[in-house]
């Protein structure tokens, strides 16, 4: 499984949340600054059609799924598709 985080690294309380739960549920993910990284902000704004921070992107076994904003219940789906691994 792959996951990324787009985030906004300091006033985004969504961001440090998603990141702080799947911290914990020791989930590997790739946190990306989209305020560094303007490819990221154009592919998740274009591409996927979201305005706000985080974004969450994941792949498993050739399937995604992707989201914005704080989804808690999101989260634990995709920490649970983790433990299954």
């Amino acid at each position: 499984m792959t996951l990324t985080i787009y985030i906004k690294p300091t006033g985004c309380f969504g961001c440090d949340k998603t990141k702080q739960l799947f911290t914990e549920a020791g989930v590997t993910f790739t946190a990306v600054d989209i305020t560094t990284n303007p490819q990221a902000l154009e592919y998740i704004t274009e591409d996927l059609g979201y305005s706000q921070a985080p974004v969450v992107l994941y792949e498993k076994g050739g399937s995604e799924d992707h989201w914005s904003g704080l989804n808690p219940t999101k989260i634990k789906q995709v920490i649970a598709l983790d433990a299954s691994e």
